[in-house]
């Protein structure tokens, strides 16, 4: 995934920008960059670090006192290094994207396979998906016909941040799959991913930008260079997992919205009369937490926190590149309490159930720590196909996700027919699915929240949402 952060002041902005992107790292885990302008000191001065192993905060710390400046743009990358300083005839700019573009190659063989045209690659042999945008960007005569251009082409999405001497140029990506938010105090103005991140800085929410558009921020204006269009698919999962609590997007903060599909989850349950009987609704640590909060209160059930994660070395599980050392860490991180578990019939509900290999060991550790029973609901849909049109996960193929690999193993080939029924726990292939995973996970029950009842917890325009992770249609 990625996260982003942008500043223009009209006093020197460095400890916004530091703050405010450090604020966006649990969007990813591979680098993390900033550019400064400062244009008493002589241009731009950037720096970019390897993130995986030591945090952001700590990374940049010892660069704040070389960097000087009343405007910047910094950016938490899961992929490319980045932000990248771009010579054209557009002249000189520095630019950072969070998205993914699926046609990278076809594009780098369509529009620069003639001579004179070169990308840097990186490490891996892949082309950074930041120097083609801004490829893509500078065949056209102006920015904004540029970044329009570049977002027409792109199969996938482009949110982008272009910073120059004129100021902070933000455009979102073209059907608003990610959020972008401008803040506003007496200083200046901002542009960013999470809306607490500027909010703890002291600014307030200023304006939302729509699908497409295209704004330029200065420390005195906003000024809208392209409109929005009207067709959004903002992404669902940003509300039932990779969200911040405290955000809000499109109008919904994803905390109440997660104590909202909690409740939703267990009214369905309670009229539908399959809500077992348990001594505790609890939560997988952390995002699966609202969720139950919203559950147990809901049910009736009292909440409780049967194990928690001791984070002090390792904040997120998946930081490693090796999953049986991502795996290993997950299990070193659960701490259980005893007298929550021993002999205690448990409800757990998680964000989500993608790959399911860190849930078989958390069940397990709690049957070890003696619970009689444990129960497993998830807060959406099960997820049937690998996003392609954010960068969030790693799957390389539909199959490494559960519910496809559990359809395969059931009915083969000819299962991948009937996603729709599989998804679908009032079906006799949607049952067959539920108790399949239930027996090779050793959970008691599982159920998975509903379409509907996830876009009722969002609480905007289902049209306007995104799906395709639980759907496959666009």
């Amino acid at each position: 995934m990625g996260g982003f952060f942008g500043t223009v002041s009209k006093e020197d902005c460095v400890l916004d920008l530091f703050f405010g992107v450090d604020y966006h790292s649990h969007l990813g885990t591979r680098r993390g960059g900033m550019v400064i302008y400062d244009e008493e000191g002589g241009g731009f001065q950037r720096q970019i670090h390897n993130i995986e192993n030591t945090p952001f905060r700590t990374k940049f710390e010892n660069d704040l006192a070389k960097f000087h400046g009343c405007s910047g743009i910094g950016c938490i990358s899961d992929t490319d290094p980045q932000p990248l300083l771009v010579r054209s005839h557009l002249g000189l700019y520095a630019i950072t994207t969070v998205g993914i573009i699926n046609n990278a190659e076809e594009l780098v063989k369509e529009y620069f396979s003639d001579h004179g045209h070169q990308f840097m690659a990186m490490s891996s042999g892949k082309i950074n998906s930041t120097e083609l945008v801004a490829a893509l960007i500078n065949q056209k005569n102006d920015v904004v016909s540029g970044i329009l251009h570049a977002q027409d082409l792109i199969q996938g999405s482009a949110t982008i941040l272009l910073l120059s001497a004129d100021g902070l140029i933000a455009a979102r990506d073209r059907l608003g799959r990610l959020p972008m938010l401008i803040g506003k105090n007496e200083k200046g103005h901002c542009v960013s991913f999470e809306s607490f991140a500027y909010q703890k800085l002291g600014y307030h929410t200023e304006y939302e930008l729509g699908p497409s558009e295209i704004v330029r921020i200065t420390p005195d204006s906003l000024e809208v260079l392209a409109p929005a269009r009207e067709k959004m698919r903002i992404c669902g999962f940003l509300w039932t997992y990779y969200g911040y609590p405290n955000s809000n997007y499109e109008g919904q903060n994803v905390e109440v919205m997660r104590y909202r599909n909690g409740e939703i989850m267990a009214r369905d349950e309670v009229i539908k009369g399959k809500l077992p009987k348990v001594d505790f609704v609890a939560g997988v640590p952390d995002s699966g937490v609202p969720h139950a909060i919203g559950f147990a209160n809901r049910s009736g059930k009292p909440f409780a926190r049967p194990f928690v994660k001791y984070t002090p070395t390792w904040p997120r599980s998946f930081m490693p590149a090796n999953q049986d050392v991502r795996n290993q860490v997950a299990k070193m991180k659960q701490i259980p309490v005893p007298e929550l578990i021993e002999g205690k019939k448990l409800l757990f509900v998680d964000d989500s159930i993608v790959r399911g290999t860190q849930l078989r060991e958390t069940v397990e550790f709690l049957y070890e720590s003696g619970a009689e029973e444990v129960h497993m609901r998830s807060a959406c849909p099960p997820i049937m196909y690998n996003c392609k049109y954010l960068n969030f996960s790693r799957s390389n193929s539909d199959l490494d996700l559960l519910a496809r690999r559990t359809i395969q193993e059931i009915e083969g080939d000819e299962g991948q027919k009937h996603i729709d029924e599989y998804a679908d726990a009032g079906t006799e292939r949607g049952q067959c699915m539920l108790k399949t995973i239930c027996e090779k996970l050793g959970f008691d029950s599982l159920g998975y929240q509903s379409l509907d009842g996830v876009l009722e917890a969002i609480g905007i325009d289902r049209d306007k949402v995104c799906t395709y992770c639980w759907t496959g249609k666009e």
